[in-house]
């Protein structure tokens, strides 16, 4: 030891020994977690956007619908209508018109019941509406922060996918609480929804089974109404076949045929799937949504949550595409 120089004390040492130890794990941590998340999240996806034609099996119909919202969140298609909801009104259009109607919350979702009545998302609850649009009867919310994104029904009950709880909730007809689906429960094999952004969407099933969106997980879970989870399909890819980004696939619908329709946000494309998951071919990508600027991750809450797609089918099978962006619905049909 040099005369005049005080050592460090072993105390002082020891703290900076674990921050650089911190550090360094901090850094491949982060480096690994970048190469789980894929190539998607380095800003250029181009290559991965690019939709080969022959894979297109529905083509565009007529030119785009404006909604006239400021920001548009939902469409449903039905007896002779559209509905979009967006802002704090419902946007009812048929042949050609428009007619707006107030609503006392903001909406989150729509679904046209049997009998043509509207059921709406108004934030944290449910309301029934005539096809006028005209509110009938509130349902209680079924907690404080409940976040209705998405609605689904069957003869007997309505269902109700809540994008802060993360499950979904079953009504009766009357409105009130059966039981809840999809949360993490490990003695029933059910792992949990994951739901990074305010997208999660659910849709009924031909054959019972209410088929839930686990955007974070990239599957779409089949589930009985007392809540056992039966299966799921999808995958983790940025390939075409499969879902990428933080949270896909961002809505979906299911046809008459029992196959499904489903639209990605960040690599945008809208795709159609057989009923066991395998890809039958694209409805669109970015050219056919009228997409001319480059590929990109939404870098924040705010913007994930104006970029997404809503999707819906009517009954002559022609499939309404609801861009949040561009706040138009492009519609397509079979080729």
């Amino acid at each position: 030891m040099k005369k005049g120089k005080i050592p460090t004390p072993i105390w002082l040492l020891a703290p900076i020994a674990v921050l650089a130890v911190i550090v360094i794990f901090a850094a491949r941590s982060e480096s690994l977690f970048l190469r789980k998340l894929g190539p998607e999240y380095s800003y250029d996806i181009e290559q991965y956007s690019k939709i080969d034609p022959a894979m297109l099996v529905y083509r565009a119909v007529g030119e785009p619908i404006q909604t006239g919202l400021q920001q548009s969140r939902a469409v449903a298609a039905g007896f002779g209508k559209l509905y979009v909801v967006g802002d704090s009104k419902l946007a009812i259009l048929e042949e050609g018109k428009k007619k707006e109607i107030e609503l006392p919350r903001e909406p989150t979702c729509i679904q046209i019941d049997n009998d043509g009545t509207l059921i709406l998302g108004l934030t944290d609850h449910l309301a029934l509406a005539d096809a006028d649009g005209v509110i009938q009867r509130h349902w209680n919310a079924p907690a404080e922060n409940a976040l209705m994104t998405s609605i689904a029904m069957d003869k007997d009950n309505v269902y109700a996918a809540d994008a802060v709880n993360k499950l979904v909730w079953r009504f009766d007809r009357q409105g009130l609480v059966v039981n809840r689906i999809g949360a993490k429960e490990t003695r029933r094999n059910v792992p949990g929804i994951v739901v990074p952004s305010p997208y999660f969407d659910i849709a009924m099933y031909p054959d019972g089974l209410l088929r839930v969106v686990n955007p974070g997980r990239h599957w779409v879970e089949a589930y009985t109404p007392n809540g056992d989870r039966e299966w799921h399909w999808g995958k983790t890819s940025v390939e075409v076949d499969g879902f990428s980004g933080c949270c896909n696939p961002v809505s979906m619908v299911v046809l008459s045929d029992g196959n499904f329709v489903t639209c990605e946000k960040g690599l945008i494309r809208v795709k159609l799937y057989d009923p066991e998951g395998e890809l039958i071919g694209i409805v669109a990508g970015p050219e056919q949504l009228g997409r001319t600027e480059p590929m990109r991750i939404c870098q924040s809450p705010e913007q994930c949550g104006q970029q997404g797609f809503d999707a819906a089918v009517d009954a002559a099978g022609r499939v309404y595409v609801l861009d949040m962006l561009q706040n138009s619905v492009r519609v397509f049909e079979k080729k």
